[in-house]
Order: structure tokens, then C-alpha cells, then sequence
């Protein structure tokens, strides 16, 4: 499915993304010791309903899944790279937690992600936050029109190589709009040159997952959380974006 749209529905992701960014942005705020994974998720899930919105993970099927996904909320706390499942789960001083969010509005979706620190972290779990999330804008740098979906995984691989963390190679970014997964997939590494082409008006979501050490995965016990192979920690960042002639627009923002 194309991910390229129409000015009606770029007006409508913006929308969408602008609320989306203030969900996200009260829930990360509520993230704090004591908390549990599920009241995170419930607050995610009431914000996004009163903002006239529907949550676009909430029964989401995915190839090779099982069953659906249960919940509003991706929470992926540590080890879990993605796809975490809310529980009553307590948050621990010195954790860090991925929480990762998506909605439809006006028949359209986005999707955005942030990691956040639990209080104070250590400094290698602060340093991972800090690569992670500047990793994302590396790669949102290299979008616009004429481009390719490589020269955006070149652009991420390059700022995290020399950090020593590893990057997920299973897991991708990917096209979104009309549905939660279009068309291109947008891989954390590349080379330049290479991928499909980019267009303006096609809308992408760009997700770096960074980890401490190895970059290998494995799929938890509940079919949907993905953790690290050797229990490192992970970070997680994400936006939606729509390509331009001359660059890009962040749909999942606060204006």
C-alpha cells in the first residue's frame, strides 16, 4: 500500500499527530516509581478517547502474533526492546521504560514512541536514552523527496556506531497512515543510495532500537514482547513524518 496522501489526509495526520504528542507527552509524565505499567495504559487510552481519537494498537493483529494486542500502550520496560504488555507490573527506581503509542483519527493513523527514565539512572542507561533519541533526528535529517530508504539507515547506523551500542536488525521503521504498517520498511542501518525512493507526501514512521550491547532479540513468553538476547538494556524512539520537496515535516508534535 502506498504511503504517499493526499492533502486531506496529511491535514488529518497532523491532527492526529498533534494530539497524539499530547497523549503521549502526559502519559510519559505519569511514569514515575510506583506507577504501574497498566495505569499508564489506561491513562493512555482515556486521553486518547476524550481527544475524539481511537487507539490503533488496541486489538492489533500482526503477522506471526497469535493474538491480538491487548492493549493502548506498549510498555517495554529495560530489556524489552518493543511491544511490551501492560500488567500490574511496579516501576523501579533506576528503570528506563519505552512507551510507544499510536491512534486513528479521522480514519487515519500515526505512531510515536519516547524512553524515559524511572528517577535517577545509571549513566550507561542515561547515555542510551540520549543516543537513542538523537539517532531518530539523525535519521529524520537524511528524509526528502529523492531520497532513499537507505541513506535514512545509513544516517542512524553512522551516529550510534561509534557509541558501542547495538542496533535491532529484526525490527524496522515503516510507512503509516492508512494503516498501523504500510509500505516502505525503514531500516536503523544501511547503506546510501540504496532503498526504495522517497516521495514527497508519503508519511513514514522512523523508530531507531538501540541496546547496550548485542543487537540480537528474542520473543517473550507472551508471543509479543520483544526483548534483548543477552537481558542488555534497550531504548526506543519514534515520530511520524511526512517527506517534502525540501526535507520533512514531524507530525507527532506539539505546535
Amino acid at each position: 500500500m502506498s504511503a504517499v496522501k493526499t492533502q486531506q489526509e496529511i491535514m488529518a495526520m497532523r491532527e492526529g499527530g498533534k494530539i497524539l504528542a499530547g497523549v503521549l507527552d502526559e502519559v510519559s509524565q505519569k511514569a514515575v516509581a510506583g506507577a504501574t505499567t497498566a495505569f499508564l495504559n489506561a491513562e493512555a487510552e482515556r486521553l486518547i478517547r476524550a481527544a475524539g481519537a481511537t487507539p490503533s494498537f488496541l486489538g492489533y493483529r500482526a503477522r506471526g502474533a497469535s493474538t491480538p494486542y491487548p492493549a493502548t500502550l506498549c510498555t517495554s520496560v529495560n530489556d524489552e526492546v518493543v511491544h511490551g504488555i501492560p500488567s500490574e507490573r511496579v516501576l523501579r527506581e533506576g528503570d528506563i521504560i519505552g512507551l510507544d503509542i499510536g491512534l486513528w483519527y479521522r480514519d487515519l493513523c500515526v505512531d510515536m514512541a519516547i524512553t524515559v527514565p524511572i528517577g535517577t539512572v545509571s549513566e550507561k542507561a542515561r547515555h542510551l536514552i540520549v543516543v537513542t533519541r538523537q539517532s531518530l533526528y539523525e535519521g529524520i535529517a537524511a528524509v526528502h523527496a529523492g531520497a532513499r530508504t537507505g541513506d535514512i539507515g545509513y544516517a542512524v547506523e553512522q551516529y550510534v556506531k561509534p557509541h558501542g551500542f547495538g542496533i535491532v536488525r529484526e525490527l524496522a521503521g515503516h510507512g503509516v497512515g492508512h494503516a498501523v504498517h504500510e509500505e516502505p520498511p525503514i531500516m536503523n542501518f544501511g547503506k546510501k543510495g540504496t532503498g526504495e525512493l522517497l516521495e514527497a507526501g508519503m508519511t513514514i514512521a522512523l523508530e531507531p532500537m538501540v541496546t547496550e550491547k548485542g543487537w540480537q532479540v528474542k520473543t517473550g513468553s507472551d508471543g509479543w514482547t520483544i526483548k534483548t538476547a543477552d537481558e542488555s538494556l534497550a531504548a526506543h524512539f519514534e515520530h511520524t513524518v511526512l517527506v517534502t520537496k525540501d526535507g520533512c515535516e514531524i507530525l507527532t508534535v506539539l505546535h
